[in-house]
């Protein structure tokens, strides 16, 4: 009797343990439903900017693990500092979340110091997609009027160090989904089409003010739909 007792407990362990599915027990790891993305705030700005997409977002399904606002010096060399830096905020954020890769979606100067990342930093390979709003990516003739004194404003100056570097050989390259959003009545990016990437795809926002689209419910809409897309 003894032994058929065992053997019964066996077999109802077993049995249990088939009912509970594969990914049953403590060793499963936690998943998350979206890829995390890293929102990049501009020029003079500060990661409160990014309330109306972070809200565009949840509405989306995105949890409050999914999203992160990196904080940082915009006065700051794009290669020299800010590049090295934003490589750091992602590898915690990969670690923090177990996730492989990251999004972007920055704004204005945000796109250089990220941009710089993927491209010469690693990111490549650490980056699903990258979202430019309104970036001076080949830059801006309005920098000048802060250039004098302020290095990032040299760095987004067309035809510095940092934009020869970023435009030289392949714009977009690696596995990266690169997205652009510009606008033609941007009073800030100078030429409107500085925005614009090879290989990227280049959307028009319509005629909206530099900052309005971060706001913009299109350019909301097109953000979240470009993250969802492979």
């Amino acid at each position: 009797m003894r032994r058929s007792a065992t053997a019964l407990l066996t077999l109802l362990t077993a049995l249990a343990a088939l009912l509970a599915g594969p990914g049953a027990g403590p060793a499963r790891a936690a998943t998350t439903a979206h890829r995390p993305v890293v929102l990049v705030h501009g020029y003079n700005a500060d990661p409160g900017v990014w309330g109306s997409l972070d809200a565009r977002l949840r509405a989306a399904g995105y949890a409050d693990g999914e999203i992160f606002r990196w904080g940082y010096d915009t006065h700051q060399s794009v290669n020299e500092v800010l590049a090295g830096r934003f490589a750091a905020y992602v590898d915690e954020v990969r670690r923090t979340t177990g996730a492989d890769r990251v999004d972007i979606v920055a704004h204005s100067f945000g796109g250089l110091p990220t941009r710089w990342y993927v491209k010469y930093a690693g990111g490549t390979a650490t980056v699903a997609h990258w979202i430019s709003l309104a970036g001076p990516n080949h830059g801006t003739g309005v920098a000048w009027a802060c250039a004098l004194w302020d290095q990032a404003c040299r760095d987004m100056t067309p035809g510095s160090w940092v934009q020869n570097h970023l435009a030289e050989g392949d714009e977009t390259p690696g596995p990266v989904a690169y997205t652009t959003f510009w606008s033609n009545c941007d009073e800030v990016i100078d030429p409107d089409d500085s925005v614009r990437l090879a290989g990227a795809t280049n959307t028009p926002a319509g005629c909206l003010d530099h900052n309005a689209l971060l706001g913009d419910e299109a350019v909301g809409r097109g953000v979240v739909a470009a993250l969802g897309a492979a």
